[in-house]
């Protein structure tokens, strides 16, 4: 945490920054844009000194793009994602996400706008262990307003998808890891998400799961879903098009290139 409380970014940072969001855009070739982050600063206040988990930070998202954010723990991956959720918020910048602002939005609005618009997917799950497989993919369909009978139609065919309609009626605790997993990006999917949040979804599994969960994120880009995923591992971000790097709280350089397969380069 010590590099949190260095001096802000110089000028030749700052054009670094624009540099890789002006990348981000030529990435684009015209696309429809789905997603931007622009200039997002976050400091935290921990035991008196205060921690800059954002600096600047500036990305862009195309729909049906499939981006890594790499770096090392605390370069502010996941304070990224918390504000593109809307779970937390920026204290400047400003983040828009399919044609509607994030930023400066209540908790209404910004609970409203998780429901139409984004599907996370979390490192340890977050599953709710009191009810069914079923009942935690259908969930958040009826807390969006969807009738019981069509969240678990939805749900049943989820589950199929990602090869889990033997275990609809099995508590999430008798899953393996991987399993898990796939139902914790099912419940994800449940309300059609326009982007989907994946933070360090392989960081609780086995090589074998991890390898699984993301086969289905391979599978889920093909069919058109936006995913933006932070990661430390080089082999999970091989999966997607693009990846950006962070660095204490900034977006310091990309690959804009599609990766080669997972083991195909050097790490």
């Amino acid at each position: 945490m010590t590099d949190d409380t260095t001096a802000p970014p110089t000028d030749d940072a700052s054009a670094t920054e624009a540099t890789t969001d002006d990348a981000s855009a030529d990435a684009a070739g015209g696309s429809e844009i789905v997603l931007t982050v622009t200039g997002a600063r976050k400091t935290y206040e921990a035991e008196g000194a205060p921690v800059r988990a954002l600096r600047g930070a500036n990305l862009t998202m195309t729909r049906g793009e499939f981006v890594a954010v790499m770096g090392p723990s605390g370069c502010g991956k996941s304070t990224l994602l918390n504000l593109v959720a809307g779970l937390d918020s920026a204290d400047e910048g400003n983040i828009v996400l399919d044609d509607e602002e994030v930023t400066g939005r209540s908790e209404d609005d910004l609970a409203r706008m998780r429901r139409r618009h984004i599907g996370i997917v979390f490192q340890f799950f977050n599953l709710l262990e009191g009810m069914s497989v079923l009942e935690n993919v259908a969930l958040p369909a009826i807390v969006a307003g969807s009738k019981r009978k069509q969240a678990e139609t939805r749900a049943r065919d989820l589950l199929d998808l990602l090869g889990l309609s033997d275990k609809a009626k099995a508590a999430p605790g008798v899953l393996s890891g991987g399993q898990r997993q796939r139902l914790a990006i099912a419940r994800a999917l449940a309300n059609e998400p326009t982007l989907v949040l994946a933070d360090e979804p392989t960081g609780a599994l086995d090589s074998e799961g991890g390898a699984e969960v993301m086969e289905l994120f391979r599978r889920l880009h093909a069919g058109g879903q936006t995913i933006l995923l932070v990661t430390h591992d080089d082999d999970v971000a091989a999966a997607a098009d693009r990846i950006v790097h962070m660095v204490d709280g900034r977006i310091v350089g990309q690959d804009d290139e599609a990766l080669q397969p997972a083991g195909a380069g050097s790490a």
